[in-house]
């Protein structure tokens, strides 16, 4: 991921999921799942859920182990 800051370009590399499906059940059992462990998450767009911040992606690999 690149950035803009003062001016300055930076690289920013970490880990991020992402879980894409049409269908709204589906999502909902997943995002439900993240929700009681304590993983945040966003709705990137209408099939797209992700997950990225730094600690939430330690918890997923915690819980589902490393993809990378």
């Amino acid at each position: 991921m690149r950035r803009r800051l003062n001016d300055e370009e930076r690289w920013y590399e970490y880990p991020r999921c992402y879980f894409t499906n049409d269908s709204v059940d589906i999502q909902r059992i997943f995002t439900d799942a993240l929700d009681r462990l304590g993983i945040a998450w966003r709705q990137m767009n209408r099939k797209n859920i992700s997950v990225a911040r730094r600690e939430a992606v330690a918890r997923m690999d915690e819980f589902v182990g490393p993809k990378y």
